[in-house]
């Protein structure tokens, strides 16, 4: 479910990159009905039973900060990093969401069944 907070954030920003974030939401909203957006730490965030990700905004990339990411089951190569708890995701632009939008409901999946699984 769209929250009108988020749509606010998304007409203020106007990123470059829009059309791939917005492509991202989507992504994540149909990957799983309980998923919620709000904004947290200023930027869209994506939560299930504890934060999911938030939006990492920079200028070239779409950056999504998984700030548990390091605990999600399973095997996930398009999470990036090498922290004890966060990974990250990037995508270049439209076409990279779109190329990437299996893993990204991959991980979002694997996020909901660990989180039910607790």
């Amino acid at each position: 479910m769209r929250n009108p907070d988020v749509d606010a954030w998304f007409e203020k920003k106007r990123h470059p990159l829009e059309d791939a974030m917005q492509r991202v939401r989507d992504i994540t909203l149909a990957a799983d009905s309980r998923i919620t957006e709000t904004i947290k730490w200023s930027t869209p965030t994506y939560s299930y039973k504890g934060n999911i990700f938030s939006f990492n905004p920079a200028k070239r990339f779409v950056s999504l900060l998984f700030h548990t990411g390091a605990s999600i089951p399973g095997d996930h190569p398009a999470l990036e990093g090498d922290t004890e708890t966060a990974r990250v995701m990037r995508f270049a632009d439209l076409a990279a969401v779109e190329a990437g939008a299996s893993d990204l409901t991959k991980v979002i999946n694997a996020w909901c069944q660990w989180k039910d699984s607790q």
